[in-house]
């Protein structure tokens, strides 16, 4: 347990923060998740990748990942996204 005046304030505001990282790793997931629903169901409407993009590009910004962990997450993304793709321009040609 804390004595200090500010060891207590130091654990209130970790729990802060803690809370806040939690939500927006949980958006962030959630939206790689939908975004790659998308990407397997072959819808040509790139609005979920883009918010998934948009999401894990704020989680950098604010810390709350790595930016290196963003960038391989979004090229990741990408690739699936543009495999995919070429698949349905391969099939239909």
């Amino acid at each position: 347990m804390a004595n200090s005046r500010s060891a207590k304030k130091r654990i209130r505001t970790n729990a802060r923060k803690h809370l806040r990282n939690q939500m927006y790793r949980s958006r962030v997931k959630t939206m790689v998740k939908k975004a790659e629903q998308s990407i397997v169901s072959g819808a040509q409407d790139d609005e979920a990748l883009r918010l998934a993009v948009k999401t894990l590009d704020k989680a950098a910004v604010k810390g709350i990942i790595h930016k290196n962990n963003a960038a391989r997450r979004k090229s990741r993304l990408m690739k699936k996204f543009n495999a995919a793709r070429q698949e349905t321009v391969s099939a239909g040609t």
